[in-house]
C-alpha cells in the first residue's frame, strides 16, 4: 500500500510539473517566497493564468500560502521542498556577501547569520529596518543551545552595512514590506519573539537551517559585480508597511 500511494504520489508531482511555467514557477520559489503579485511581475504571467498555475501546484502539495504578519492584507506563495525530494529545483545564484534582514535585528537575521557561518565561507552581515537596542536574549539562548556562536552580536541599521552587490534575505515578513524597490529574496519566517518560548525560537532555527542548506546548494561567490536577481518587476498587493 504505502509503495501504491508514493508511485500515486510521484505521478501527481510530475503531472502538476508537466507546463514549463509551473516549473518557472517552482524555480522562482526555491529561493524564496513571492506574493502573487511580485510573481506575476517576475515571470512576465498573467494573473489569471498565474492563479490557475498555483491552484494546481497547490493541488499536488508543492506550494501553500501563508498571510503576512505585516501587512494582513498580504499572501506569500511558499515552496514546500520536502515534497520535491530527489527533483532539482532552482537557478544558480551568485553573491559576493548575505546580507540577511528582519525588521529589529534583533533575532531571526541574527540566528540566519550564525547558520550561515556555518554552512558557507561567502562572507554574511545581518541589519533591521528598525533595529532594537540589543539582540535578543533568547535567540542567543538559541544559538548556543546549537552549538552555535555570534560573536560580538550587535543591531545595525540595513542603511548602515548594505554593499551594493550583496545578496539581501529579507527573513521576516514586515522588513520585506518595509524596504520597497530594493531588490532582494524573501522568507516569510514567522517571529518567534512574539511567543517568546524556547520552541519559538527553535522552530525559526529549524527553518532558518532549512532554507539555508537550501540557498547554499545554489549560491556561489562573486568577486566581481554580478546580477544577484533579474529585475522582478514586482506588483505590490498593498501599500507597505510604515
Amino acid at each position: 500500500m504505502n509503495t501504491e500511494l508514493s508511485v500515486e504520489r510521484r505521478a501527481a508531482v510530475h503531472a502538476a510539473l508537466g507546463d514549463p511555467a509551473r516549473v518557472a514557477i517552482v524555480d522562482a520559489l526555491a529561493a524564496g517566497d513571492a506574493a502573487p503579485g511580485e510573481l506575476a511581475g517576475q515571470l512576465g504571467v498573467g494573473s489569471n493564468l498565474l492563479a490557475h498555475h498555483l491552484k494546481v501546484l497547490e493541488g499536488a502539495g508543492l506550494v501553500r500560502r501563508t498571510r503576512s504578519e505585516g501587512d494582513r492584507r498580504r499572501t506569500y506563495v511558499t515552496l514546500v521542498a520536502e515534497a520535491l525530494a530527489g527533483i532539482p529545483v532552482g537557478t544558480p545564484l551568485h553573491a559576493p556577501r548575505i546580507l540577511f534582514v528582519c525588521s529589529r535585528n534583533s533575532a531571526r537575521s541574527q540566528i540566519a547569520a550564525a547558520l550561515w557561518c556555518r554552512r558557507s565561507t561567502i562572507p554574511v552581515a545581518s541589519a533591521g529596518t528598525r533595529p532594537a537596542r540589543e539582540v535578543h536574549p533568547a535567540a542567543l539562548a538559541a544559538i548556543r543551545r546549537h552549538g552555535l556562536s555570534l560573536p560580538a552580536a550587535r543591531t545595525h541599521h540595513v542603511a548602515e552595512v548594505t554593499g551594493r552587490d550583496d545578496l539581501v534575505i529579507a527573513v521576516c515578513d514586515q522588513a520585506h514590506e518595509e524596504m520597497g524597490e530594493l531588490r532582494r529574496l524573501h522568507w516569510s519566517i514567522p517571529d518567534p519573539v512574539r511567543a517568546g518560548t524556547d520552541q519559538a525560537f527553535d522552530d525559526a532555527f529549524g527553518r532558518l537551517s532549512r532554507r539555508i542548506s537550501r540557498l547554499a546548494a545554489i549560491l556561489t561567490a562573486a568577486t566581481t559585480s554580478t546580477p544577484i536577481l533579474e529585475e522582478s518587476g514586482e506588483v505590490d498587493d498593498a501599500e507597505p508597511v510604515r
